[in-house]
């Protein structure tokens, strides 16, 4: 989980297939680059951060060297030696962490893909062939069984695609390289653990390049905390046929997270003429009725004061518009990505037989690239709106930024960063 972070009004990166159809996964992760080929098991130094050269002679003296730690953390040599008797070291891993380039959609085109017809048929098939076993979960925990769903379509393709590297050796060919070894050395020690516990053989834990495991792409940290033995068996399975596990495990997830029964994530809205945009804040919360009072009428009739609601504007002024509750950010705790939790919603909404959103999409609209975004932020800040950051991040604080230029410009302050205000900053 919390795989990436994004703002709403910017561009996320798809993993694992990208543009591709409803049979793979759509988890917003930056996506790698083609690997070198597979006689190459030397990685040469990140030119990003200074790393050594990697090989696999190197790897199998850091096992050596883990077992230790692995054993002091209570993982006897047995499982050690099951989990690492065929291991070796995975060159294409650590290229994938160390490249991750981005390759950025607007969330229009996201979402085409996200909440396609085959998805959303493929979904609704998956939750009549499995609704016994969803109900169930929803009375259990609370949470919609069409946002666990929906999960399901977005990380799995329903369980179609639940990825077939071998976890121990991603996770110690990662934990190897030095980029990001406390982290991965972190889920490797859980993957042991749960290996321990006897939730899964060896030879059956496999899941992404990364780590991630399952129908639903549990982390093994994330496993170890909120995984549940929905069937009663003895083991917390979530990599087998039968989704039971993986999807109350996800449920679990949500409710630890703070998930509210009977509240959406959301509802599309309509704007009235003359919206004060710079109300279009996640930090402005208001009940529906008040923001009714205030014109922001639900597309499809009032909407039911579940709770506070702030307006979120995915793709600024020109697109559609949602009020956003309290479930959004526990969506949130799942992928950080804005366009991924709208991408859930909308899915489960769509499963459970809602309407599409009404609203068009600004589709002449492009993302902006990492430079221009860099470009952007420098501008801004050279004109006196000044970003406080120059990272190429779209977050709150170069919205901000982007709303008071567009305040004094006598432009509508929704805070979209697009290549129209670049250019009329580059004019200006």
């Amino acid at each position: 989980m919390r795989y990436f972070s994004l703002t709403a009004a910017a561009a996320l990166s798809v993993g694992f297939g990208g543009l591709a159809h409803a049979d793979t996964s759509l988890r917003p992760v930056l996506r790698p680059q083609p690997a070198a080929s597979a006689s190459d098991t030397t990685v040469a130094a990140n030119p990003i951060s200074e790393t050594q050269n990697l090989s696999n002679a190197g790897f199998q003296t850091w096992i050596k060297e883990f077992f230790p730690r692995a054993m002091a953390q209570g993982i006897r040599q047995s499982t050690l030696d099951r989990a690492f008797s065929s291991v070796s070291f995975d060159a294409d891993v650590v290229r994938r962490d160390r490249n991750q380039s981005e390759f950025t959609k607007t969330i229009w085109d996201y979402l085409d893909t996200a909440v396609s017809d085959a998805r959303i048929a493929n979904g609704q098939a998956a939750v009549h062939k499995h609704s016994a076993t969803l109900n169930k979960i929803e009375a259990t925990y609370g949470v919609d069984k069409y946002v666990v769903a929906a999960i399901w379509g977005l990380e799995s393709a329903y369980g179609g695609f639940r990825g077939s590297n071998k976890t121990i050796q991603s996770l110690a060919s990662l934990a190897y390289d030095t980029r990001r070894s406390a982290f991965f050395e972190e889920q490797l020690m859980a993957a042991l653990t749960i290996l321990e516990n006897g939730d899964v053989a060896a030879s059956q834990m496999n899941g992404s390049w990364a780590g991630a495991m399952g129908h639903t792409q549990f982390m093994p940290t994330s496993f170890l905390a909120h995984a549940v033995d929905f069937t009663d068996d003895g083991k917390r399975d979530i990599w087998s046929d039968d989704p039971a596990d993986a999807l109350a495990s996800t449920a679990a997830y949500l409710k630890h997270h703070g998930w509210k029964t009977g509240m959406p994530w959301g509802v599309e809205v309509t704007l009235p003429e003359g919206f004060d945009y710079t109300q279009a804040d996640r930090e402005i919360r208001r009940l529906p009725s008040v923001w009714a009072g205030m014109g922001v009428a639900g597309v499809g009739g009032a909407v039911p004061d579940h709770g506070p609601a702030a307006v979120l504007l995915p793709a600024g002024a020109q697109g559609a518009a949602f009020l956003v509750f309290d479930n959004f950010e526990v969506i949130e705790a799942y992928n950080t990505a804005d366009a991924y939790v709208i991408g859930v919603g909308y899915l489960a909404d769509r499963i459970r037989g809602g309407a599409a959103i009404r609203a068009e999409w600004p589709r002449g609209d492009r993302v902006l690239t990492f430079d221009e975004r860099i470009e952007l932020q420098e501008r801004l800040t050279a004109q006196g709106f000044d970003t406080q950051k120059i990272d190429a991040k779209i977050g709150p604080l170069t919205v901000d930024a982007v709303r008071r230029y567009q305040s004094a410009e006598g432009l509508v302050p929704d805070g979209y960063a697009s290549l129209r205000i670049l250019e009329r900053l580059r004019g200006g």
